[in-house]
């Protein structure tokens, strides 16, 4: 999970470097998440299947090996257009990522265990955000942006070595996580949660984006401190996706995607808050972290409980196509209001998509609660 996504952190990361040396604009750097997510997203679908026909093993090595030959990639590209083409091909990982990692855990993980391990596999992605903001954005001080980048794919590359030996091959068909009701064998909640997953993915991919620049540019720190900012959130989101997902049982976990949309809104408004009181800017990297960012794993934990038998793979793929959907969708909005300075209104953008996400997560839980109460 970590390499799935770990070009993601690192653009944003490497993000004032990249303005700076490689000539890329606020708005292209938007655009290279548009990009890789945009692809992500329409393969996603496919992916699912993929998954649900092979197994998670072959799809994990893929992951790894494709993630690696993407950074690597990045890391020798010349200009923005090549950037762009290596970006499009780490979408596919990221399409693979959840459904595979979510099969094989329905066909390792007894059902009791599934939310907490569940919630450990998804804090991979903000184990790289950890990594690309604190040691690789480290690296590139000192050995260049460039050779941070092929640090990461060679890092990538051994991970695929170490799957393709290390991990069982794993029964295709996943078994029920909980009892399946009639109605539930298309997935039950997956289509308010992609929903759900759309806004808030616009709003986190944003932030993952933009915060290191917004560091630089309005708060004056060093790309190296704003970097740490990526970082902390990494930690934080690493912490809360554990927790949250621990908590996410049947009955409580219908409620807890709306109300860490709730908390990610307060998130956002720090963020504009912070050109006043700048410290606040390390609190809002913390509260993105524990509300926003463990919102998708804690949408993955419904899937896995509501997913008919066979289907997880295509039911994980759906939700995640909506969640890269919104992190395709978020960056370029932004990535103009960076470009003319104006990063309040873009945080207030953030916490109007965050709330937009609150508001479909509720709709949906009021109304599985009264379907429930009819039964």
């Amino acid at each position: 999970m970590a390499f799935s996504m770990m070009q993601l952190y690192l653009l944003g990361a490497l993000g004032p470097r990249l303005v700076d040396r490689l000539g890329v604009s606020e708005t292209e750097l938007g655009l290279t998440t548009t990009v890789g997510f945009g692809t992500a997203a329409v393969l996603s679908p496919v992916g699912g299947r993929v998954v649900d026909r092979v197994g998670p093993r072959r799809s994990l090595v893929a992951l790894l090996a494709l993630s690696a030959v993407a950074l690597g990639l990045i890391g020798a590209a010349p200009g923005v257009g090549l950037l762009l083409a290596a970006v499009a091909l780490g979408g596919v990982p990221q399409a693979l990522a959840n459904p595979a990692t979510n099969k094989a855990i329905l066909a390792a993980v007894p059902a009791a265990r599934r939310g907490a391990v569940t919630g450990t596999k998804q804090s991979g992605v903000q184990l790289g955000a950890f990594v690309a903001g604190l040691p690789l954005a480290t690296a590139a001080g000192l050995v260049g942006w460039r050779g941070a980048v092929g640090a990461a794919a060679g890092a990538a590359l051994l991970a695929a070595a170490w799957a393709w030996r290390a991990l069982p091959a794993a029964p295709v068909t996943d078994p029920p996580a909980v009892p399946t009701r009639a109605g539930e064998a298309g997935g039950g909640p997956v289509a308010w949660l992609a929903g759900f997953s759309l806004f808030l993915g616009a709003g986190i991919a944003s932030v993952n984006t933009y915060l290191v620049l917004f560091g630089v540019q309005r708060l004056g720190m060093g790309p190296a401190v704003a970097g740490a900012l990526i970082a902390v959130l990494g930690v934080a989101g690493i912490a809360g996706r554990i927790g949250w997902s621990r908590a996410a049982v049947p009955g409580r976990a219908e409620w807890l995607p709306g109300a860490l949309a709730a908390g990610a809104v307060g998130a956002a408004a720090l963020l504009a808050a912070a050109p006043y009181a700048k410290p606040l800017v390390w609190a809002a990297a913390v509260a993105v972290g524990v509300f926003a960012v463990s919102g998708n794993a804690v949408s993955m934990v419904l899937v896995m409980q509501r997913s008919a038998p066979g289907r997880a793979g295509r039911d994980s793929a759906r939700v995640a196509a909506g969640f890269f959907a919104g992190f395709a969708l978020g960056p370029p909005l932004f990535g103009r209001l960076a470009e003319s300075g104006r990063y309040g209104t873009g945080w207030a953008l953030v916490a109007a998509e965050f709330a937009v996400a609150g508001a479909v997560a509720l709709a949906w839980a009021t109304g599985d609660r009264r379907r429930r109460g009819r039964e």
